[in-house]
């Protein structure tokens, strides 16, 4: 199966899920295309199937996932695709938070129109060592109001790899029953 990936990142920990999400994939056997949305990505016309991935920033996709969707919608409604979704608030445990960021996704897919046929939220990280003076203030107090980590002097991954594996396998699986 001939499989796209196109993704929106900020701190990078997006682009690291997408490139994890390739890898399963060509160890599958399947040939893969990836892209960062900044990087005029391929249409999705002549693939079998896409992924589409971004990270969540203050409430917001970014917004060049969303032009790309726009742009390409009819083709993308046309194949088989999956939506993955990267912020901290799923690794905090908290249902307010996690109801929070499926309520972020189905705002945005329903903007945009498209329908893919599966989605995921995929916990981030916290890059402390990458964040500016404020930034890092800032991601720092959150992370202490939901219990987590605020040794700034260190980065802390909350990425599940074994359910993105889970997810990337499931896709390819139901995407290639679809052909």
């Amino acid at each position: 199966m001939k499989l796209l990936i196109i993704y929106g990142t900020t701190e990078g920990q997006t682009r690291k899920i997408a490139h994890y999400m390739e890898a399963i994939l060509q160890n599958a056997g399947h040939q893969v295309t990836i892209a960062d949305t900044t990087a005029d990505p391929p249409e999705p016309k002549g693939y079998d199937a896409i992924i589409l991935g971004s990270s969540i920033h203050m409430h917001k996709y970014h917004s060049a996932i969303k032009h790309y969707i726009k742009k390409h919608l009819e083709q993308l409604n046309n194949i088989p695709g999956a939506f993955f979704s990267v912020s901290l608030a799923v690794a905090s445990g908290l249902d307010e938070e996690n109801l929070e960021v499926q309520k972020i996704t189905n705002d945005f897919l329903e903007q945009t129109g498209w329908k893919p046929m599966m989605t995921t939220q995929i916990a981030g990280a916290l890059k402390y060592t990458d964040y500016d003076y404020f930034k890092r203030l800032i991601m720092k107090m959150i992370s202490k109001k939901q219990g987590g980590a605020t040794d700034t002097s260190q980065d802390y991954e909350y990425t599940n790899w074994d359910e993105v594996t889970k997810f990337t396998n499931d896709f390819a699986k139901t995407a290639s029953q679809k052909q």
